[in-house]
């Protein structure tokens, strides 16, 4: 997947072969932010400017902007899973949430 990242907010990108450019939308929001560029560099441009008005216009209008995800994160697993993630996180001398966050951070490491 085709990610870019600015001030917290994550792009999805895509190439859109019919018109020769790239296409970037903000992921993990409800408002619709969209940007484009013909290279690598102007799709970054475009991509922090999106961010940058975005908030911008979020403060001028009183609403605040959305931020892609709160940090909490809540996960149902089995009893034995449960078990076994306490006693690795305890071993290492963490807490669950530590230790699931180190785990989860070097999984999905981008």
């Amino acid at each position: 997947m085709n990610m870019m990242r600015y001030k917290g907010y994550i792009a999805h990108i895509e190439y859109d072969e019919e018109d020769h450019i790239f296409v970037g939308h903000l992921a993990g929001i409800k408002d619709i932010v969209g940007f484009h560029g013909t290279t690598v560099n102007e799709l970054e441009r475009a991509f922090h400017e999106s961010v940058d008005n975005y908030i911008a216009i979020s403060e001028k209008t009183g609403r605040p902007a959305q931020k892609p995800y709160s940090g909490k994160l809540m996960l149902r697993v089995s009893p034995d899973v449960h078990a076994a993630v306490a006693t690795v996180a305890k071993v290492h001398g963490k807490s669950i949430n530590q230790w699931a966050s180190e785990v989860l951070d070097r999984a999905a490491h981008i």
